[in-house]
């Protein structure tokens, strides 16, 4: 498969397919005619001296410097130089790849000024799977991601480090063994190559998608859960959630039905409480918010990859040339400090029933911890340990980071985003949530072994795949590995895919035309 960049069509599903699948990138014919206008356009302005920042003027507070001829020339170069002061261990591949994407798509705009040949060696770098080594701090998401992109463009010039084929060598070796011809940078090339929130909306394409994919698995681990504490069902009817009108909490109450149907719960012949504590029965709405700000999230990512984000921008059609702050990272940023908030609350109440699944308190007749062995054995009393300190890392990292603004550059760069920070922090956030989702489908499967009815046909699917992965607990056994390989289970979408392959696809997003009816009809 390949991507064809035009510019306007770019989906977090095609950032996913260059950046981890090594999909081919092709440059849309009407988009490489437009970065040629725009280029000629600003070659001309060149000719004629007119002013234009980063172009023939410094950067930031030297932006009154007017440069020389001969400086213009050599500007870009140490440009990039100057800009690649990041600090830390190499970003993953799959970011910088997803990052090199989105510049292109800005590119394709034709409003960036480069020339051609930037887009397209970067378009080369992408589909040889030649990836720079890229610091993964040092942005503060203003003037875009200026270290890490121009760590990128160091690549392009063959400059800096890659990987490729395995092995991290300088770039220039990396591109002469992938046949790529490194760039000497000319006016504009530099700043148009690095100026944009690239990286971090990158991440936060990709954290997107894999949320979206581990809120389907929470909501089967909530099914589960909820079988084996026998809960009443009653508050899952989609219809209560139908009333109150949001489709997040209608969308997660039917997938929960969904994965439960064929239960003997459902049938009316097991006692269940009247009504259940709030972490069983508030699952829906929780986890429902947590959908429908997803959903804004998503549409927040994707416009910004397929707008100009850039400076200056340059209009063609009318010879103009406007210096403003499409750079600014917070629009991604803001909504994505939300979404790392809404995995921590979903994982605090996975907690919350994980809990409920190991105290003979409140586990419905559940033997102590989920062991048949109490005082000799402690069963899976340590896991809710473990997930309680995923869970306040989660908390501390949860701290909106978009607010944090610390000012740079003299005070010309006075209010920043700190949106690599929000990027970098959900991404921890979500890593931490495998684990502690990990730990409750594991109680969840050991609890169900305990239990003599029959289960819904996606909680079958689900504690059969576990079992593959992990076995009952009979004896006490070290835990640690236990947790480590569901939660590679978890953020591999196993289960989900086994659940869905039995079930058929859980809905992600609310769609009025479709009905969300659930299996409803024996129970009473």
């Amino acid at each position: 498969m390949s991507v064809n960049i035009t510019g306007k069509n770019l989906t977090i599903e095609d950032v996913v397919g260059v950046a981890r699948n090594y999909e081919q990138v092709t440059i849309d014919n009407d988009a490489l005619e437009r970065i040629k206008i725009c280029r000629n356009m600003l070659e001309k302005k060149i000719v004629a001296r007119e002013i234009m920042y980063g172009v023939n003027t410094g950067i930031g507070e030297f932006s009154e410097i007017v440069l020389t001829d001969d400086q213009v020339k050599q500007f870009q170069r140490y440009l990039i130089y100057n800009h690649s002061a990041g600090i830390g261990e190499p970003a993953p591949i799959e970011h910088v790849r997803a990052a090199m994407l989105a510049r292109i798509n800005v590119h394709a705009n034709g409003h960036s000024g480069p020339r051609p040949i930037i887009t397209q060696t970067f378009c080369e770098m992408l589909n040889k799977r030649v990836t720079p080594v890229v610091c993964e701090k040092g942005s503060v998401g203003a003037c875009g991601d200026l270290s890490p992109m121009s760590q990128i463009a160091l690549a392009l010039m063959g400059e800096g480090e890659c990987f490729y084929q395995g092995e991290r060598m300088p770039s220039k070796r990396a591109l002469e063994r992938a046949a790529i011809t490194p760039i000497v940078l000319e006016a504009r090339d530099g700043l148009a190559s690095i100026n944009g929130s690239n990286l971090l909306t990158s991440i936060a394409a990709l954290a997107i998608y894999d949320t979206e994919r581990w809120l389907k698995q929470a909501e089967i681990c909530t099914a589960m859960t909820l079988e084996a504490l026998m809960a009443n069902f009653k508050p899952y009817d989609v219809r209560l959630h139908q009333l109150r009108g949001f489709g997040g909490s209608v969308v997660s109450a039917a997938n929960i039905m969904k994965v439960v149907n064929g239960s003997d719960l459902m049938n009316g012949n097991l006692k269940v409480k009247v009504q259940d504590a709030y972490s069983m029965r508030s699952t829906p709405q929780v986890i429902g918010a947590a959908r429908d700000h997803l959903q804004y999230a998503r549409k927040q990512v994707e416009i910004e990859l397929n707008g100009v984000g850039d400076n200056p921008i340059f209009l063609p059609e009318e010879n103009v040339v406007l210096t403003g702050a499409n750079f600014q990272g917070t629009p991604v940023s803001l909504p994505m400090d939300l979404v790392g908030a809404a995995i921590c609350m979903i994982s605090v109440l996975s907690e919350r029933r994980l809990n409920r699944l190991l105290n003979p308190a409140l586990s419905v007749g559940l033997p102590a911890f989920l062991t048949k062995g109490a005082g000799m054995y402690s069963g899976h009393m340590l896991s809710q340990y473990t997930a309680g300190m995923l869970i306040v890392e989660q908390r501390i990292l949860s701290a909106p980071a978009s607010i944090q603004s610390i000012p740079a550059a003299a005070d010309q760069e006075d209010f920043v985003s700190m949106g690599m920070n929000t990027s970098l922090k959900t991404r921890q956030i979500l890593d931490n949530a495998y684990g502690v989702l990990g730990i409750e489908f594991i109680a969840a499967a050991q609890a169900l072994d305990f239990r003599e009815f029959g289960f819904g046909i996606g909680t079958k699917a689900a504690h059969a795949e576990i079992r593959k992965h992990v076995q009952h607990l009979d004896e006490d056994r070290p835990l640690f590995v236990d947790h480590n390989n569901m939660s590679k289970v978890v953020k591999d979408n196993l289960i989900l895919t086994a659940v869905e392959n039995e079930i058929g696809q859980l809905q992600t997003y609310f769609k009025p035309e479709k009905n969300l009816s659930p299996v409803w009809e024996s129970y009473h």
